[in-house]
């Protein structure tokens, strides 16, 4: 792919989901808010959140903390892994990029505390509470991300409520970026998630982009604001009518860059394929051919744990394009 250029596009959009969350309802707030998710997911694939029902205080008690934790000595850090016998859909627990990956990040994985395989660190103190608290409340503005997507969709009510109603393959990161250095500022490499939808909680760093019409467009931190994007299932599903983003991380000089990712996703042995709402039902052929999630999961991590030597071979959604 050509270089993209920085600031192509302008500012991701800003979508208010105060309608969804005021009693007794606002209809109209409500269908202007789906529009504006439908949109947004048809050309960016990103939006920014307002008014979203997780509260700003515990966002960045949350932030604090992973920050705390991040900041302990190594020895420390990897004290927080599962006995190897926890089973969960992706290793639990701390970690950081192999030394030959182009990523340069740590990370700690959580999954629902119903799985009971999670490690948390004895340190620092509250840091449990503040992410199951934070777990549950993303876990919520999943559920209701969803239900918009329905409507966005055309699909019959409930339907993704029914097909995804699982949520032991959910997971969330915290994550530190390293300092940018002199030769590289690689966070993540531009990538798509392979899941349903994001959550994106982030520090005042910055460095989140969006690719969009060939520039890249920052996803700059706005205290209280969620970033969103979809993945690939959603993709798949709407036949590319709806957008899984490319997007990357670019780290800053002289500062660490802390942030939650929520992975709201669907069951490992769930099958994706684009629906007949966007095929047969509107004359138009499916351009994925159908596959289980757990096997393209598997691939997508990969990428990750034996990077490819070329761009070419590294996993995305294209392998199942037609």
């Amino acid at each position: 792919m050509a270089a993209a250029k920085i600031g192509g596009g302008g500012a991701i959009p800003v979508v208010d989901l105060a309608p969804f969350l005021t009693a007794g309802g606002d209809e109209g707030g409500a269908a202007r808010a789906t529009a504006a998710v439908r949109e947004a997911c048809r050309t960016y694939g990103f939006f920014r959140a307002v008014n979203h029902g997780v509260p700003a205080g515990l966002m960045a008690r949350a932030l604090d903390l992973s920050a705390s934790f991040f900041a302990l000595p190594f020895e420390e850090k990897a004290k927080a892994r599962p006995a190897e016998a926890a089973e969960a859909p992706l290793p639990a627990g701390y970690a950081r990029q192999p030394a030959h990956s182009a990523d340069k990040n740590e990370y700690l994985l959580l999954f629902g505390p119903h799985l009971g395989v999670n490690a948390y660190p004895a340190e620092p103190s509250g840091f449990r509470e503040a992410m199951e608290e934070c777990y549950s409340k993303l876990t919520e503005l999943g559920l209701l991300i969803q239900e918009i997507l329905n409507e966005c969709m055309g699909l019959p009510p409930g339907f993704l409520e029914a097909y995804n109603g699982d949520r032991s393959f959910d997971f969330m990161a915290a994550l530190r970026y390293f300092p940018a250095t002199e030769e590289e500022n690689n966070g993540i490499s531009e990538h798509q998630d392979s899941n349903c939808i994001t959550f994106v909680l982030q520090d005042g760093v910055g460095g989140l982009e969006v690719l969009k019409d060939g520039g890249w467009v920052p996803a700059d931190p706005v205290d209280g604001s969620i970033v969103v994007n979809i993945g690939d299932v959603i993709q798949v599903m709407s036949n590319s009518q709806l957008k899984s983003a490319t997007h990357r991380v670019v780290r800053k000089p002289a500062a660490h860059r802390h942030s939650l990712a929520f992975f709201f996703n669907v069951h490992g042995d769930k099958w994706v394929e684009p629906l007949p709402e966007f095929t047969e039902k509107v004359g138009e052929a499916p351009r994925y051919r159908g596959f289980l999630y757990n096997e393209y999961q598997l691939l997508r991590m990969s990428n990750k744990t034996h990077p490819p030597t070329r761009p070419d071979d590294v996993v995305d959604i294209t392998r199942y394009a037609i």
